[in-house]
């Protein structure tokens, strides 16, 4: 873990060459892998730098998710510490006893309260370790519900424009894909490595205690295996920081020969041998790096092991001369001996323990930045109360534009909608007609102008009880892995009639007597039982969503995406039976389906060029008729003669022509 050198670095010559594969470099590294440059070029001392703020803040999560748990884990382990220290000193006198001079039972005897100090401690120092143990791992699955119910809890509240943020949906990415997962594991890690300190502490004061020359010894016989540890870390992490694009391409290849969206073209187009050549190169390029690192951290560990055991060489050597000279009595180098080995498997574990917290603790600390910043974006709290019906919704010069883009997807909206109304948006691709249906909806806020429901502005009151008042009918719908019945209540339950009565009026109620259970099959098949229907039949699953709601604004954005033309027209004259008495803004681009709407409004690049009737629409002669009739030409235009010459008669002796 220190600065990293040309020695440390593969071979790129091993990797294939670009020229062979397909050009994936602009593809950019996964988000988990953020900070491996970070952690390739680290040093020792910045480790050391940022170890108590790690510890800490491990420690807080610790503490928020059990404080009696952390209590535990740290105390038992810091007496963990005392035992062992005091185990140690006790085999002095245990040592002492056996070397003196005299017969072997008495000396025996001398040694037995010793002896049973040595053995009292070992066992306490058992119990408490178990002790510790249990209390640590019971952290762990209570620090991991607690990271998520932060993350997701944060995740379902902020603005839903945080998600068009790339920003945002990058930092978001992050603490998901490694950041919460860590947080368990940097609790732990970050105990593991209080622990070996402690043990290193223990094994330090007892050498201290027994002479103040064989503290400098625990350094000579455990620096050597600390410099192999470091080495072979930073080895590592310099190779996968060099396999980061190779990897990538790797990952790209292994998806579409995996995955159930390409499945079916890979098979069409017979680009399984093709994949797996690239893929096969790409592997054995890997294999050839990873085989190089085995032997270059073998190596070092080798060379740390040669060197671990001159030091020892050299202890012993001390020992023997501190012993020749009368410096310290047998006894006490016996017990030198033992603690020496103790504070080198409890740096051996510290180092281990350190390295993986600071790797960790980059990767966590994403996640503690990402929860800081989305807890900034979570809107203020609103106490008005939103109003439970309207006469009518006013759009007054409103103006959106989506975060990290310069061009307005709204600029200066202004419409109206009157109760029991059937108002339309239509204008071409990115006019701005879902954007502004997502504003009436709640789930945007205007950058500028304002929207009334008759009095109220929104802006003024709960955002969560405004929605309960609207109905939302998606062409992005989401198909949750839940069971009918749930898929379309979504979380309200008014009764099984009123699931039966929206199912009906959507056409879903077809869909669900086709399913093994009915409303209780679950719908989705990565479950056992479960069930997958077609997009048509969930775009039904949807619209009784939206109907089983009933609430005073229907908002209905391209609800027929996807169903053929006869389910269409059966959905618009159901949401045309369903809309007597209810307001409803519809969005579409199939104009024929807008003709009986009360009023329409034409959108272009963000703003509002036409409104009225279809009638007064087709006389004003403008955008929306130049729509209308091109869709109405497609569909009335008789198919055009083909112009190729006939072909030649077969001839009388092929077989196709007599049959």
């Amino acid at each position: 873990m220190v600065a990293t050198d040309a020695d440390d670095l593969p071979d790129a010559g091993d990797l294939p060459e670009a020229d062979d594969l397909p050009d994936l470099d602009d593809v950019e590294a996964p988000g988990w892998f953020r900070h491996g440059a970070a952690m390739a070029g680290i040093g020792f001392l910045t480790v050391a730098r940022r170890l108590p703020n790690l510890i800490r803040q491990a420690l807080g999560m610790a503490w928020q998710a059990s404080p009696r748990d952390t209590v535990a884990t740290v105390g038992l382990s810091l007496l963990g510490g005392v035992f062992t220290a005091f185990g140690l000193l006790a085999t002095t006198g245990v040592l002492s006893a056996l070397f003196a001079a005299g017969p072997t039972p008495e000396r025996v005897r001398a040694a037995l309260p010793s002896l049973l100090l040595v053995g009292a401690a070992g066992v306490g120092r058992t119990i408490l370790q178990a002790g510790s143990g249990w209390a640590q791992a019971r952290l762990g699955p209570q620090v991991s519900r607690v990271t998520e119910e932060r993350l997701y809890g944060l995740t379902s509240q902020v603005d839903l424009v945080c998600f068009d943020d790339p920003d945002f949906h990058d930092s978001l990415q992050r603490a998901r894909m490694r950041g919460m997962a860590m947080a368990d594991t940097v609790v732990d890690t970050a105990i593991d490595t209080l622990t070996a300190l402690i043990g290193i502490i223990a094994a330090g004061g007892v050498l201290g205690v027994l002479h103040p020359v064989l503290l400098p010894l625990l350094l000579l016989a455990v620096l050597p295996d600390a410099w192999a540890a470091v080495r072979a870390a930073r080895m590592g992490y310099a190779t996968r920081l060099l396999l980061v694009p190779l990897n990538r391409r790797k990952w790209i290849i292994m998806d579409l020969l995996a995955d159930k969206r390409s499945a079916a073209e890979v098979r069409s187009f017979t680009m399984r041998g093709f994949l797996l050549r690239i893929y096969d190169r790409l592997a054995r390029g890997e294999q050839r790096v990873m085989l190089d690192l085995a032997r270059r951290q073998t190596f070092a560990r080798i060379v740390g092991e040669a060197l671990a055991g001159a030091g020892q060489g050299l202890v012993y050597l001390a020992l023997g001369l501190l012993l020749a000279v009368g410096a310290v009595p047998l006894a006490v180098a016996g017990t030198a001996v033992l603690a020496i080995r103790a504070g080198q498997s409890s740096l051996a574990n510290f180092m281990y323990a350190t390295n993986r917290l600071y790797e960790e603790g980059l990767y966590f600390t994403d996640f503690l930045d990402f929860a800081a910043e989305a807890e900034q974006r979570v809107s203020e709290t609103r106490r008005s109360q939103a109003p439970e019906a309207f006469q009518r919704i006013t759009v007054d010069d409103v103006g959106f534009t989506y975060p990290g883009t310069e061009t307005a997807a709204l600029g200066g909206v202004s419409i109206h909608i009157d109760r029991g109304e059937v108002v339309a948006l239509v204008g071409e691709n990115g006019s701005g007609k879902t954007t502004l249906s997502k504003i009436l909806a709640g789930l945007y806020a205007p950058d500028s102008g304002r929207i009334l429901w008759d009095a109220t502005d929104i802006s003024e009151v709960d955002p969560q009880q405004l929605r309960s008042h609207i109905a939302v009918i998606a062409q992005d719908h989401t198909r949750w892995p839940l069971t009918a019945r749930h898929n379309i209540t979504m979380g309200l339950d008014k009764g099984r009639e009123a699931v039966v009565q929206a199912a009906e009026v959507a056409g879903a109620d077809e869909v669900v007597a086709e399913l093994p259970r009915g409303y209780e099959t679950l719908l989705d098949r990565r479950f056992k039982e479960g069930q997958e229907l077609s997009g048509g039949q969930w775009q039904r699953i949807a619209v009784a969503r939206g109907f089983y709601r009933d609430a005073p604004l229907l908002i209905c954005d391209e609800p027929t995406a996807s169903l053929d033309a006869r389910a269409e027209h059966a959905l618009f004259e159901r949401i045309r039976r369903h809309a007597d008495g209810r307001t409803v803004l519809l969005i579409t681009h199939r104009l024929a389906s807008v003709r009986h709407a009360d009023r329409i409004y034409v959108l272009d690049h963000g703003k509002v060029v036409e409104q009225g009737t279809h009638a007064d629409l087709i006389a004003v002669n403008g955008l929306y008729a130049d729509l209308y009739n091109l869709q109405a030409k497609a569909y009335s235009s008789s198919p055009t003669p083909d112009p190729r010459p006939s072909p030649d008669p077969l001839p009388s002796s092929d077989p196709v022509s007599q049959s």
